[in-house]
């Protein structure tokens, strides 16, 4: 007895120390996947250039876009389905197998073997492999940090990863750069000694301390949103590709197909998912506000922000740089210096408004932040293709600083919005949106930027190519070439000009001063500066638009009050917390309906009662699950004010026969307790929990009493407690306003019986 005391007083430090560790470990592991998705963007002419492969050449352009596209694909399909498995087998055991995963491919990716196209194809396999694992660590992350800090701390929890998380992304740019300049292998060993040493770590310090769901792997949805989600973004990226002298590949009956069969796919899986009875996604989740907002709000910051990324890239390197005097093959490396601004503001927004979400609430900062993402687009839409460096600076230092205020808060309030069963799927579902987001973006922002070239650079082109004394039948053969090819060029550091002139031979027949021309610096930069910026008004205008729209979205969230704020209900509300899902196995628990009961009491209330219980019963026995009638049969010991000595005595035959209207089954389950709590040496949590139950829902009599009671005990048990208050009644219409109003709420989710049947409904 004497040693209780110090393991209690103990304890709080060691679960201090433990959220630390949690958030240090997954914050290095987004951050490392994160990183990867976008390091090799800036990478990509010494990966190139080391395999032997000319990217831009007839038939290797899928090589580029599969080195762009692949990662953000994978992540994108698979973190649904490894969040839910790590909701059914433990969210730390899919983690742990992620970041082992992730460091393997990391260091096979690095001891490339082949050149050329097998070179490409090796690391477009191993690319996918590490995506892979990168899915299983993001998926699961937010889950273990949402488990391992409390409420009032999450925020402040979340939102570090989330800055980690795109903070990668960003110093990925420069990175890839750094490392480059030094050896193209670097991008991949980066992974590799911080992979062993955050996986070693992680199994032996993270635990798991959220609760598991269990159920079944549910193959179909599986299926059908794997291939169909991967059928619209592999149309997406070839959709890219210029096709049957088109400038781009949207009308390649290919692509339609694609984008057509993953849609009705993507369709399928939604009827599919409320048909089966343990379903890969929650469909409920999306009843609530928060959650559903929220993850709109993130899918149209996720487009306007990958796509700008992508944009910039190419307005640095194809024209700003190189009019500044930078070589066409350093510009990958100085494109990613002059965006640290970006980092830094986002670095600096993302962890304050992660604090200051858990004090003032997330909509504020969430929407705030989506208006100030859009001003900024304004802004780089109003400025000239060859700007002054530092107000293009300020302007994508308050794109990162608005992305940094959206992020975290946002990413809170999803989180903090769904119980704690289904964080892992919820995580996976806020990583997919984000994710397909960034994926959709680059198409998006691609296409459009493609539409505004196409219009006039072909006729630009080809003049400014004759004026440099190009023959006119060639410079009108180079002007009609797809845009795609330029852009691409300007991104990989290669002189745009030289390379669509250089397989003709045209450039040795010109003079000296012709080749100077057209090779320099600035011939391509101010041909294209023209077209460019047509480019850059439509998509800026429509990054605008999408951050405007997130910023509606995000204000249509609802209130999202601070722990501090939750306020006290007077006597005549019934202060509820509203039911957001039924479990997979979930069971009916109906208390003390029975003769002797209701002959004593009687009433229209108790009547109602009875009625909503046996449709109740009704609803849970059509979808098979458990449904427990509890009688009584005695009275607890001990003396009390309001129950007289006869109260002791036997009761009359027939008094503990449960009524007639519940219409008992064979398949239900009878208990009797003579106590008021159903689980009080009854069995009854044993044959629950034999049935796998992790949810159970109270209807019946006294509200104050039985019902209360034995919903005390399933807390106390580990259950979660739905209450149907429409379903219970009290002899003292007082006493079960108190209880609906004051105990309830801290005990688990109310609702009327119509709800608790129409959730039923939608999560089957």
């Amino acid at each position: 007895m004497t040693d209780q005391p110090e393991a209690v007083a103990v304890r709080p430090p060691v679960v201090d120390r433990y959220k630390w560790t949690a958030l240090t470990n997954t914050t290095a592991a987004v951050f490392m996947s994160a990183l990867d998705g976008s390091i090799v963007l800036i990478a990509l002419p010494a990966i190139f250039r080391g395999i032997h492969l000319d990217p831009l050449a007839p038939g290797n352009i899928a090589y580029l876009l599969w080195m762009i596209m692949g990662y953000r694909l994978v992540q994108a399909v698979l973190v649904v389905t490894v969040g839910r498995l790590g909701d059914m087998f433990g969210r730390v055991r899919i983690y742990n197998a992620g970041f082992a995963v992730f460091t393997f491919a990391s260091i096979l990716l690095s001891f490339d073997p082949f050149d050329g196209g097998h070179g490409a194809m090796w690391l477009i396999g191993w690319r996918v492999a590490q995506a892979v694992g990168g899915s299983m660590l993001t998926a699961n992350s937010a889950a273990i940090l949402t488990d391992a800090f409390p409420k009032e701390q999450r925020g402040f929890a979340l939102g570090i990863n989330q800055v980690a998380g795109l903070g990668g992304m960003f110093i990925g740019l420069v990175a890839g750069g750094l490392l480059a300049a030094w050896d193209w292998r670097a991008v991949f060993w980066v992974n590799v000694p911080v992979g062993v040493f955050f996986t070693l770590w992680a199994y032996r310090t993270l635990r798991e301390t959220g609760q598991r769901g269990g159920g079944r792997i549910d193959w179909w949805g599986n299926v059908t949103f794997a291939i169909g989600l991967s059928a619209v973004l592999v149309g997406v990226t070839f959709g890219l590709q210029p096709y049957g002298g088109h400038t781009m590949g949207w009308t390649n009956p290919l692509v339609d197909g694609l984008i057509v069969g993953g849609l009705a796919l993507l369709v399928a899986f939604v009827v599919i998912e409320r048909s089966v009875s343990a379903p890969m996604v929650q469909l409920s989740l999306f009843r609530l506000r928060a959650f559903t907002f929220g993850n709109l709000a993130g899918l149209a910051i996720s487009i306007g922000r990958g796509g700008m990324q992508f944009v910039l890239i190419i307005w640095l390197q194809g024209i700003w740089l190189p009019l500044h005097g930078y070589d066409y093959g350093n510009t990958p490396l100085w494109a990613g210096i002059f965006m640290l601004p970006l980092t830094a503001g986002f670095l600096a927004a993302g962890p304050v408004s992660g604090y200051l979400s858990d004090r003032i609430g997330s909509r504020g900062l969430a929407t705030g932040g989506a208006l100030l993402f859009g001003a900024s687009f304004l802004g780089l839409m109003a400025l000239p293709v060859d700007f002054g460096y530092w107000i293009f600076a300020v302007l994508i230092a308050l794109n990162g600083i608005a992305s940094g205020m959206f992020a975290s808060p946002n990413s809170s309030a999803i989180m903090g919005s769904v119980p704690s069963e289904l964080r892992g799927v919820a995580s996976g579902m806020r990583a997919t949106f984000q994710n397909s987001g960034t994926a959709v973006s680059i198409g998006v922002f691609f296409s459009l930027m493609i539409a505004g070239l196409a219009s006039s650079l072909p006729h630009t082109l080809t003049s400014g190519l004759r004026q440099q004394g190009v023959p006119a039948q060639l410079a009108a053969q180079v002007g009609g070439l797809p845009p795609v090819s330029s852009l691409f060029a300007a991104q990989l550091g290669v002189n745009p000009v030289q390379h669509l002139l250089q397989p003709s031979g045209a450039l040795a027949h010109l003079t000296a001063a012709q080749q100077q021309a057209l090779t320099g610096r600035e011939f391509f930069p101010h041909l294209i500066s023209g077209p460019f910026h047509s480019g850059l008004v439509i998509v800026f205008g429509f990054g605008a638009t999408l951050a405007f729209l997130a910023a509606v979205t995000s204000l249509l969230r609802g209130a999202n009050p601070t722990p501090e704020s939750h306020p006290v209900p007077s006597p005549r509300q019934e202060a509820t917390m509203a039911l957001t899902t039924i479990d997979p196995r979930s069971a009916l628990v109906v208390i003390d309906l029975q003769k002797g009961i209701l002959a004593a009491h009687g009433g229209p209330e108790f009547t109602a009662v009875v009625k909503q219980a046996a449709q109740l019963a009704a609803e849970f026995r059509r979808h098979q699950l458990p449904v427990v009638l509890v009688n009584v049969t005695g009275v607890a010991p001990g003396r009390s004010e309001t129950r007289s000595s006869a109260g002791r005595g036997a009761f009359p035959p027939g008094w503990a026969d449960l009524v007639d209207e519940l219409d008992v089954q064979p398949t239900d389950h009878l208990v009797t307790k003579r106590r008021r709590s159903a689980f009080h040496d009854t069995g009854l949590d044993t044959l629950l929990r034999d049935l796998g139950v992790t949810q159970v829902v109270l209807a019946g009599v006294s509200t104050s009493s039985g019902v209360e009671s034995t919903a005390r005990s399933a807390v106390d048990h580990g259950y979660h407690v739905v209450l149907a208050t429409d379903a219970m009644a009290d002899p003292d219409p007082a006493s079960h306003q108190h209880s609906v109003s004051r105990i309830f709420p801290k005990l688990g989710e109310t609702a009327t019986a119509a709800e608790v049947i129409e959730t039923v409904e939608a999560t089957r």
